[in-house]
């Protein structure tokens, strides 16, 4: 993990044109670099300081003045989602644009209902990075396209009823409705993390629902989950 970076203003001309302060924050390297690289290209456009860590980068921001803050959503101890409703409340006026490798349905929707200013797959251009940052700092959301479509289409496809899930997914859904987190939950169904967020997402999709909250409100509804099941947690997981 590199230590972080608050990177010098510049000078001059090119520092009066470069109107939008970003800092980035993502846990590789080259990914940093190549990304500071393509926003170096815009002449309104600053970066004034990269980050390896969600903590790193709340050092920066806490001395940047930054406008926005290009975020990963996998890094090291805290996650980018993390950051973000941590940057909500610190910097009311920060914008946060998600830049992930992840468009799986809990990521995406948890990211919207934190309020962050925009989410890109990291598939996108350079070009159409440089004009979301743009457009993210005016205040404008932006989604990407895929991740639209997506969410579009599971939203066509409506709720689907408790057959439609797998053994493992009634079994995560089972203890999302007794309170657990993605943490319990990998340990009670002995797990890995990534594999639970799998299928949580893959959950909330098939409920045609956008958040935990709503799919255990879903689950206690339609009879999926016991009554009981939100106020049963024990000790032993």
């Amino acid at each position: 993990m590199s230590d972080p970076t608050t990177l010098a203003p510049s000078s001059g001309a090119e520092r009066a044109a470069a109107g939008i302060r970003v800092v980035i924050v993502d846990d590789h390297a080259l990914v940093r670099e190549g990304t500071r690289q393509i926003l170096e290209m815009a002449p309104d456009v600053t970066v004034v300081g990269v980050a390896g860590s969600a903590e790193e980068a709340l050092d920066i921001l806490a001395d940047a003045s930054a406008h926005v803050a290009l975020v990963d959503i996998n890094l090291p101890g805290m996650s980018g989602l993390e950051l973000a409703r941590e940057a909500a409340l610190r910097w009311p006026t920060l914008h946060v644009l998600i830049l992930s490798a992840f468009d799986e349905h809990a990521y995406v929707t948890e990211a919207l209902e934190l309020g962050v200013g925009g989410y890109l797959l990291k598939t996108t251009s350079g070009r159409e990075l440089i004009d979301a940052v743009r457009a993210v700092a005016d205040g404008i959301f932006v989604l990407d396209r895929a991740v639209s479509q997506r969410l579009i289409r599971r939203r066509r496809r409506g709720p689907e009823t408790l057959s439609s899930l797998t053994r493992r997914e009634n079994d995560v859904l089972e203890l999302l409705a007794r309170g657990r987190s993605n943490k319990q939950i990998a340990a009670s169904l002995n797990l890995g993390l990534r594999t639970v967020e799998s299928h949580v997402s893959n959950v909330l999709g098939k409920l045609g629902v956008n958040s935990r909250t709503e799919a255990v409100t879903y689950a206690l509804n339609h009879h999926l989950v016991g009554a009981r099941s939100h106020d049963d947690v024990d000790d032993a997981d």
